[in-house]
């Protein structure tokens, strides 16, 4: 619950009143006093001072931060000392086995008793950078369970993989504990996405009360339901009844689209009591609350801007050119080969010219740090005092042994133009489905899209498109090898316009005639109902969006998954890598089929932890969640040279670990936000 201090030289702005208390013991009363409340949950901020032995109660309006208080009321040093010495404070409290302080919270819960009473127990937990031994720990739990009310239960809870390591020769008699997973796994209410709307609430308790109204669905509504289908609609709000991860492609996009996500187990109970369904509803989603209020009156909306202001699509180029290997495409061919295709070409680059400069993201300022590249050097394993060409080669050395880009083929935009323009029936019907968006006529579209995509699949494929795409593949395509084919557009991966999940990809394909039917299903899906009506709402065109096919022989995967390079609920986090994964393929994760293992990993200071189970009901190996701690790392160093001007700018990727434990790319775009 708390992390490492960004900036700890917080001593502006004061309340007169300091209720901060040295050596007491703690009661219910005392903790309520003195608490702040994080993620929903009350939580009180303690420092034992081990030489004195003896603890401090933090008034937390106060005192944000455990080392600000420290260094400044206990041990006497000014802020701009501390400003000055930060990191190396941090590491004295947080990393020395000769600690004199130990850090941590304190969190009020409840669980319900065998009579149906709610009975308060404290968690106790460090900073998820802290690397206690097994001792520390124990003597943590015992200095502050000698000093807590007899009444009160107190757990503790490892607050990264190495400290569960360190527990696990510890009997959970002399230190009882929970994992966070077990502690927030039924939680009530979990941010999403955060962000505010105002719409007209629609619940729905099943696909089928859903189905029948979601032609109906409007910008002004917030759809909530078990789990949000992919192909939902943009309104104004999502909110799952049932747990869902962050990396789903329905919040995905609403990330890219700015509209609040959350779950709210407890909605069926809200809808009934407060006979919200239908209702207008105020709901906002923040990193430590989620509210839904209900308006007493419908109120004054306006258009969102989306509507108002056209994404716009880099126009795209339909010479005629070949069909190419992955590795020889840069970023600069999205506009013949498509936004994926481009991206993965551009990793092949990145990972075979130790000249990129991997390491911007650690050399932004951080104040009061001018940068993090005493932090990167650690990870890295290289000398402390390692900096500029001896960096960068570094980072670049650990990616390339971290991960590899994928072997593929690109066809360009000019193939699907040819055979577009190859049927008269085909053309016929892109014009027909122009003039319905054109002339606004709604309820024909969805059945010209329909239409279209039929003839798309079924369309004959002239000879010479069908010898340039089975000639492309080296050696061809009716061997034994099985094959995926993926969707490559320029309509995706915009500011505004993510298209997660929008366009198709084909994961079983085998011989020829599979190919080519697969090729023009990825073809199709660029005028299916849904892409076609988003493009449309976000502005734009019909004819300038084109689709871009991957071809690539098909991967088995132990483990497959997708890792962001933040944290989706707490944008402000700049540490923290995201990762969720489950056995077998990627799909499994975005597609919300299987409840993901979802993990966050610090990438500044180090170390992992575990959020969720998800379906798989036990953790991975220890030797498992190292190497995936290393390909968050790597994710964090990609994001240097894929985040364009802005380094903060997080990653989307897509990924799969083969049998051999190596991590495959298979996608890489940025994640909206």
């Amino acid at each position: 619950m708390n992390g490492v201090a960004t900036t700890l030289a917080m001593t502006a702005a004061r309340p007169a009143a300091d209720r901060t208390t040295v050596g007491e013991q703690l009661s219910l009363p005392l903790f309520r006093a003195l608490a702040g409340t994080l993620a929903g949950h009350p939580y009180l901020k303690v420092v034992v001072d081990r030489a004195e032995n003896t603890w401090h109660l933090l008034d937390t309006v106060v005192h944000p931060f455990h080392v600000d208080y420290l260094a400044t009321r206990i041990l006497g040093m000014r802020p701009a000392e501390l400003d000055a010495r930060l990191d190396a404070v941090n590491a004295s409290v947080y990393t020395d086995p000769e600690r004199r302080f130990l850090l941590g919270v304190l969190s009020l819960h409840t669980d319900h008793g065998t009579d149906g009473g709610e009975r308060p127990f404290l968690v106790l937990e460090t900073t998820e950078a802290d690397t206690m031994s097994g001792p520390l720990l124990e003597e943590f739990y015992a200095s502050v369970r000698h000093r807590l009310d007899a009444r009160l239960p107190l757990l503790l809870k490892p607050a990264n993989h190495g400290q569960e390591h360190e527990l696990a020769v510890i009997s959970d008699v002399r230190v009882p504990r929970i994992h966070s997973h077990q502690l927030f796994g039924s939680r009530t209410r979990t941010p999403l996405n955060p962000g505010e709307a105002v719409g007209r609430l629609r619940h729905f308790r099943t696909a089928g009360e859903y189905a029948a109204a979601a032609g109906a669905l409007g910008w002004s509504d917030i759809v909530a339901m078990p789990r949000l289908p992919d192909d939902v609609p943009r309104v104004a709000g999502f909110i799952n009844t049932t747990p869902t991860t962050p990396l789903s492609h329905t919040n995905v996009l609403a990330s890219g689209w700015g509209i609040p996500n959350a779950i709210v187990r407890d909605l069926d109970h809200l809808v009934v009591a407060d006979g919200l369904d239908g209702a207008w509803v105020r709901y906002e989603v923040r990193d430590d609350d989620i509210t839904l209020v209900r308006l007493a009156q419908p109120p004054t909306l306006t258009a969102p801007a989306w509507q108002r202001q056209p994404v716009r699509v880099r126009p795209p180029r339909l010479t005629d050119l070949p069909a190419l290997p992955l590795h020889r495409l840069r970023r600069t061919d999205q506009d013949c080969y498509g936004t994926k295709a481009a991206n993965l070409g551009e990793l092949h680059h990145v990972l075979g010219d130790h000249r990129v400069d991997l390491t911007a993201f650690h050399g932004r300022p951080r104040p009061p740090r001018t940068d993090l590249y005493a932090h990167l050097t650690a990870r890295l394993g290289v000398a402390p005092t390692t900096r500029g060409a001896e960096l960068r080669a570094a980072a670049s050395a650990f990616t390339r042994a971290t991960v590899e880009a994928p072997d593929g083929v690109a066809l360009p935009f000019a193939l699907q133009h040819r055979f577009l323009a190859s049927s008269p029936t085909v053309r016929a019907g892109i014009d027909e489905l122009r003039a319905a968006l054109e002339g606004d006529a709604a309820d024909t579209v969805d059945r010209r899209c329909r239409t279209l995509q039929d003839l798309l699949r079924h369309a004959p494929m002239p000879d010479g498109l069908a010898r340039r795409i089975t000639g492309a593949l080296p050696a061809g395509p009716d061997g034994a090898d099985r094959l995926v084919v993926r969707s490559s557009s320029n309509a995706e991966d915009l500011p505004g316009f993510s298209a997660a999940g929008v366009y198709d990809s084909v994961t079983d394909v085998r011989g020829t005639a599979q190919l080519l039917d697969a090729v023009r299903r990825v073809w199709a899906s660029l005028f299916s109902p849904r892409s076609v009506r988003l493009r449309h709402q976000a502005g734009i065109p019909l004819d300038d969006a084109y689709m871009g096919v991957i071809i690539q022989r098909y991967q088995a995967a132990d483990l497959g998954g997708v890792l962001v390079t933040c944290n989706p609920t707490r944008r402000a986090d700049f540490r923290n890598v995201c990762l969720n994964c489950s056995p077998g393929s990627p799909e499994t994760v975005v597609d919300g089929t299987a409840l993901p293992l979802q993990y966050l990993y610090n990438t500044v200071e180090g170390g992992g932890r575990t959020v969720a189970l998800g379906s798989c009901g036990s953790d991975l190996p220890a030797g498992t969640r190292q190497r995936l701690g290393r390909l968050a790392l790597a994710g964090r160093l990609l994001q240097s040279h894929f985040s364009d001007q802005d380094v903060d700018r997080p990653l989307d990727i897509e990924w799969l670990m083969t049998d051999q434990g190596a991590f495959h790319v298979v996608q890489i775009r940025p994640y909206a936000r």
